[in-house]
């Protein structure tokens, strides 16, 4: 059942467009990811869902009822920023039922939902510190424990995780997930982030200049990317994109003297492999030459170009280029994607040459 439903929604300022026709809905008890790069419009989105911004177009429904044009405190909506927005003269417990006293909740149902929420989100000890005495971590937690305590079932959170160093953020990325489903709450996640949509996102929808250029699950993106965008945009290091040329037994990757690497037409078409499925080979393939290596500690990424095209490939534990930069790659047929180069639209039902493959 979809308890968040938003329909041919927009919002503009002026002649500038933010989000554009935006139409998705969220399942109940689901964790949704908005990702995207800066100015894409998915925090003016979350907004417009918290009713933090007014909606230009559209309709917004939460639990069948119609909220577009319904004030922020009454469509029970909890919210965590990316600032962790605490107050700093008040100690932990304060912050986190800082809301119940606003709304004037009884103190001992206040105390009874504080004790659960402390001991679910790890801070039963630390109830009387302040936040300047907490860390960067505990102090999300408080944050997070606040949009807990007050059991709307709907959690919206705007980068709550970039302040924090890389380790804090895998873990925290872990503790919310943990959270989420412990207590079935239906949680749409802003970030721009791709190993946080990918590792956390029960569905993730990529937003590019105001529209939803792909949604599905995080394997539909990384396996089935819809656009040049989204084939770019997911994956680290990011899908490598070929421009093609029409040659005698098929399409060549341009600039090379390459054998054919796809049937039919190149002209016009791209073609897009992952990083982490290509091989160096001493035997028949596509030439290339090395030019650098990142090594990474479990994987190397190696800088390469065939013809006048740069491509990263990755190769597992610590590799080395030789006395000769020069080899061929190979790739399986199953890993080609092919693009259309004016579009970048998927083009389905291309088949690979088995020879380059």
């Amino acid at each position: 059942m979809s308890v968040i439903e938003l329909v041919n929604v927009s919002k503009s300022w002026g002649g500038a467009v933010a989000v554009d026709d935006a139409t998705f809905t969220v399942e109940d008890g689901s964790f949704l990811v908005l990702l995207g790069p800066s100015g894409c419009g998915k925090s003016t989105t979350l907004r417009m869902i918290a009713g933090l911004e007014s909606v230009s177009a559209g309709t917004i429904r939460i639990a069948g009822n119609d909220v577009t044009h319904l004030p922020a405190s009454k469509r029970r909506i909890s919210m965590v920023f990316q600032s962790y927005a605490l107050f700093p003269h008040l100690d932990t417990a304060e912050n986190i039922i800082f809301g119940l006293r606003v709304r004037k909740v009884a103190a001992a149902e206040r105390r009874e939902r504080l004790n659960k929420v402390a001991d679910t989100v790890g801070l039963g000890g630390l109830l009387d510190r302040k936040p300047s005495q907490l860390s960067g971590g505990q102090r999300q937690r408080v944050a997070l424990a606040r949009a807990i305590i007050a059991e709307t079932g709907i959690c919206l959170m705007d980068e709550p995780l970039s302040n924090l160093d890389a380790k804090l953020r895998h873990d925290m990325r872990v503790e919310i997930r943990g959270l989420q489903q412990r207590l079935g709450m239906t949680v749409i996640y802003v970030t721009h982030d791709q190993a946080e949509a990918m590792s956390m996102a029960d569905k993730v929808i990529l937003l590019r200049d105001g529209r939803i250029e792909q949604e599905g699950t995080p394997e539909d993106l990384y396996d089935h990317p819809a656009t040049t965008f989204s084939a770019s945009f997911i994956g680290t290091p990011p899908m490598n994109l070929f421009d093609l040329a029409d040659g005698a037994g098929g399409a060549v990757i341009s600039e090379t003297g390459s054998g054919p690497v796809l049937d039919g037409p190149g002209q016009g078409f791209q073609l897009g492999i992952r990083p982490e499925h290509i091989r160096i080979t001493a035997g028949a393939g596509i030439a290339a030459r090395l030019l650098a290596t990142d090594y990474l500690g479990a994987d190397t990424i190696v800088s390469a170009r065939i013809g006048g095209q740069s491509l990263l490939i990755r190769m597992p534990g610590r590799f080395h280029i030789g006395d000769d930069p020069n080899v061929n790659l190979r790739w399986p047929s199953e890993a080609v994607h092919v693009f259309d180069g004016q579009t970048g639209n998927r083009v389905n039902g291309r088949r690979a040459v088995d020879h380059a493959a």
